[in-house]
């Protein structure tokens, strides 16, 4: 079973709970509550590993994602991953997307605070987000009293240039960064610089005109980026490709499914190990 922290109030869109729900789930279980004591038993003295969804992701989907991840991680045995589930999402669909930007930054505040109040028993902090989650990252990174062991964020839609501006505060407080970025991204080359100038008007930041993180990666490699992390074009990887499908019916996991190499990217991330891939 996989823990999580829940700052859902709905299974599809709704307000972000301030205070987050302590829960286990699995990719074919439903979730469960967790109490305090047992939350604490299963963070005391371990590297934790916070697994972030992004846009447009239903509590069910995420939670069949993110399970089925940390299945795919075979983390060691001083690790655990917690999934971190945010309302992300919305009735309305894809539309809602500049209301959403917002939202990942408030989630990303509050989720810093419970780890600053609540998890001071963990030996470190690592995070690995897909899409608008990487915003909820960095944002987190950036209120936590310690740093961060590593990041990887992959598909990120979020501007190219947020570790070097708005974000700079959080790279700085970041042992390592790990980047997964594909130009055959098409939510990221198309929907995202419209998507992005919309949500500057409600959540102003550095550069709402900018390619994504995601697509091109970033402009440079500065500090302690971690190379590789372009995609090569050949390999034909799509925004909902990076992490496993959140259909529980559908056979898992499989070799041949797209998101095994960034499983694999994301182990050796987390591990601290060089990256043979992309």
């Amino acid at each position: 079973m996989t823990l999580f922290l829940n700052f859902r109030t709905s299974p599809v869109g709704g307000a972000i709970a301030t205070h987050p729900a302590l829960q286990t789930g699995s990719d074919t279980s439903p979730l469960a509550p967790l109490n305090p004591e047992g939350f604490k038993r299963a963070t005391a003295d371990k590297d934790v590993l916070f697994a972030i969804h992004g846009y447009n992701n239903s509590q069910r989907d995420a939670v069949c994602k993110l399970a089925r991840l940390d299945g795919l991680l075979k983390l060691p045995e001083t690790a655990v991953l917690i999934g971190i589930l945010w309302p992300g999402d919305s009735h309305a669909g894809f539309v809602s997307y500049p209301v959403e930007k917002p939202t990942a930054s408030r989630a990303g505040r509050l989720f810093a605070q419970f780890c600053n109040r609540e998890m001071k028993q963990a030996a470190s902090f690592s995070f690995v987000s897909h899409s608008l989650g990487a915003r909820v990252a960095l944002e987190t990174i950036r209120g936590l009293d310690a740093g961060a062991r590593s990041a990887c964020l992959m598909a990120a839609a979020i501007e190219r240039n947020c570790l070097e501006k708005e974000y700079a505060d959080a790279f700085a407080k970041t042992g390592h960064v790990y980047i997964l970025a594909s130009m055959k991204d098409d939510v990221l080359r198309l929907a995202f610089p419209l998507g992005n100038f919309f949500g500057h008007l409600l959540d102003p930041t550095g550069n709402p005109l900018s390619k994504a993180l995601g697509y091109c990666g970033p402009p440079r490699a500065i500090g302690n980026m971690v190379r590789p992390w372009q995609i090569s074009p050949d390999l034909d990887y799509d925004h909902g490709e990076y992490l496993p499908p959140p259909v529980p019916g559908v056979a898992f996991p499989d070799p041949k499914g797209t998101w095994m190499e960034p499983a694999s990217f994301v182990r050796r991330a987390f591990n601290l190990q060089r990256q043979r891939w992309p």
